[in-house]
């Protein structure tokens, strides 16, 4: 397994933590893979019968890196490659057999939020936020957040939080329909596992196609808008505005 992503085994659970801290898990090349790579041999663990989905460190999950901004303008070839790691994951969640459970402690951004809004239970830390900013670094906010979001939280609320990338705090979350439960920090693991446990314990095949018709709903929607929207988002990348993120981003670090 791969050290970017940490697996632990507890009962027919599994626990994912990605592990990427002091970056705040923000996917890169590594990560990508390696996500793919450790979910595809949880689901073939005869023995697991649940997922935990958590961060390493304060973030959940800050989304993309900053450092790449400048390549993917430059380089059509990274930036489709990485918009199809984009796709890859979200299809695998949407296709993973298995429950999945995110214990959300900390910064769910971007990828990190379309990734909790994929999972099948959201347990959210009550210092935790969810935000979408692509809009706020001038791309267009056309991956699997725009699936998910308007599934999960409604269409307005979706437009509402994805045309300005504000944040949304934990309580908002779960009363928008972003997320289930707010737990406190401490209890957050504690309880996420918790909840895994119980499904684990259930019948696996009355589980596991249960969610898979729920996602059917998930799987209609994209294929209505998720080339729609990555088409989108890789234009932006064009723009005189994306090109001028990295430079603003370096003014406000000095």
């Amino acid at each position: 397994m791969s050290e970017t992503i940490l697996v632990e085994a507890d009962g027919g659970v599994r626990i994912l933590t990605l592990n990427r801290p002091d970056a705040m898990n923000s996917f890169d090349d590594e990560l990508h893979s390696a996500f793919a790579s450790v979910l595809r041999d949880v689901c073939r663990d005869k023995d697991a019968r649940a997922i935990v989905l958590t961060g390493a460190g304060r973030a959940f999950s800050a989304g993309g890196n900053i450092e790449d901004f400048e390549t993917f303008a430059n380089d059509i070839e990274l930036r489709r490659a990485s918009l199809r790691d984009g796709r890859q994951i979200f299809e695998d969640l949407v296709n993973v057999h298995l429950p999945v459970i995110a214990a959300v402690n900390g910064p769910a951004v971007g990828l990190g939020a379309t990734i909790a809004s994929l999972a099948d239970m959201v347990f959210i830390s009550e210092k935790a936020f969810m935000a979408d900013p692509h809009v706020t670094v001038a791309l267009v906010a056309g991956d699997g957040g725009a699936i998910t979001w308007p599934l999960n939280a409604g269409l307005l609320r979706a437009k509402e939080f994805l045309l300005t990338g504000d944040r949304i705090s934990a309580q908002v979350a779960v009363e928008i329909g972003m997320a289930n439960r707010v737990v406190s920090p401490e209890n957050l693991m504690s309880e996420a596992v918790a909840y895994a446990h119980r499904l684990a314990a259930m019948p696996p095949q009355a589980i596991q196609d249960t969610k898979a018709v729920l996602n059917q709903h998930l799987r209609q929607a994209a294929v209505h808008s998720l080339n729609f929207g990555f088409a989108a988002e890789s234009q932006s990348h064009d723009t005189a505005e994306y090109r001028a993120v990295p430079e603003t981003f370096r003014a406000r670090k000095k």
